[in-house]
């Protein structure tokens, strides 16, 4: 296969897809704003270009056959002008109700999943409609918001206006802080046909609004849990007419009960454990949608334990600089896979790789991910 497949995205996300796609046979080409991106460094060609600009789109549009996005953040306007002369999966209207919270949970709603008691804020009025219920509560700015960006606690409402005027006077929502068992992820695809397959259910832990843990199997989750999340996932597919790779994250609550919290029009970091643990990886299964391939529903040939690597890996947490984490004891340990993704950059709070261990049964490898982390200063989980 020589047809061409693009990614509208540079970063990691992108990278492993072009990873995937090459590997199946496609050319690869990337438009991002930085020719030294992660993805461009990985792909056939890089275009560098603002995702809106007008001559790189069409620059886009001419040199492949089918286009996809590696995060939800791209304008849905140019993925529209896309789609007017080549397939884009998923589509524009799909990814515009991922970018603004407010239309998320209005898809969820009409979907029939519950999601996390909110109200939309997007004026005075609004503030003073609020239901005290709500608190104390998590304000989220309804676009553009990621890894615990764009969001403040608020513990009262005599403390919402000034929260609201800290994000900016922006439209916002509002969501009602829950008590929680866990946090899930189930990442679905589905075809052009309607054919939909999944991943197992991923149990995750954050830390700062921040991914850092992935076990699967999720562990001390029921199995009719598990089920309904993953049907849930499919019905909110389904609900948008969606095409491509998404990620829908729950919230399990104390009582048990199971609420969707938020998704990405995406692969998704949580799923990065499926390139060593499955038979069929996230990115394959983005590139199958894309190039309208059969979807097979993906075996986790083996448990893992996913752990986040950011940038603050790199500086001695007691001030004395910069520092290489430590690779070779962590490659020492049985199972250990490192990705690493090509930034050439280190900083706090910056996502710069993974390590996936896997194990013959899901005890072996929490410890062994265990031990990675403890040699690399992760805190334990």
């Amino acid at each position: 296969m020589a047809a061409e497949r693009d990614v509208t995205g540079g970063g990691q996300l992108g990278r492993m897809f072009v990873h995937a796609a090459q590997r199946m046979g496609y050319r690869t080409v990337v438009l991002d704003p930085d020719a030294a991106s992660p993805a461009a460094m990985a792909a056939d060609h890089a275009i560098a270009g603002a995702y809106g600009d007008a001559e790189a789109l069409a620059a886009l549009a001419r040199e492949c056959d089918a286009i996809t996005t590696e995060f939800e953040n791209v304008p849905a306007a140019s993925l529209r002008t896309l789609a007017a002369s080549r397939p884009v999966a998923p589509a524009a209207d799909a990814v515009a109700v991922c970018q603004h919270r407010a239309l998320e949970k209005r898809a969820f709603a009409d979907a029939g999943v519950a999601c996390v008691p909110h109200a939309r804020i997007e004026s005075a009025a609004d503030l003073d409609a609020v239901d005290p219920a709500l608190l104390p509560g998590i304000l989220k700015t309804s676009r553009l918001g990621y890894d615990g960006k764009g969001q403040v606690a608020v513990a009262t409402l005599h403390a919402l206006p000034a929260a609201w005027q800290r994000l900016g006077g922006v439209p916002c929502v509002l969501e009602r802080r829950l008590a929680l068992r866990a946090e899930l992820s189930v990442i679905v695809a589905r075809g052009a046909d309607g054919r939909c397959v999944h991943l197992p259910v991923q149990q995750n832990l954050h830390r700062d609004g921040i991914l850092a843990v992935t076990q699967v199997p999720a562990p001390g989750v029921a199995p009719e849990v598990a089920e309904r999340a993953v049907a849930d996932a499919m019905r909110v597919a389904a609900r948008l007419g969606y095409v491509g790779v998404l990620c829908v994250e729950f919230f399990v609550l104390d009582d048990g009960s199971l609420v969707a919290n938020e998704m990405a029009p995406r692969p998704h970091n949580s799923g990065h454990y499926s390139i060593d643990a499955c038979d069929v990886s996230q990115f394959e299964l983005q590139v199958r949608t894309l190039a309208g391939l059969p979807l097979v529903a993906p075996r986790l040939h083996s448990p893992a334990v996913m752990l986040n690597l950011l940038g603050d890996l790199w500086f001695d947490p007691a001030g004395a600089g910069p520092r290489i984490p430590d690779w070779d004891g962590v490659l020492a340990l049985p199972g250990a896979r490192l990705h690493l993704y090509g930034k050439a950059e280190p900083r706090p709070g910056r996502k710069m790789g993974h390590l996936t261990v896997t194990a013959a049964d899901a005890a072996t490898a929490r410890r062994i991910a265990l031990q990675a982390g403890e040699r690399l200063g992760l805190a334990p989980f």
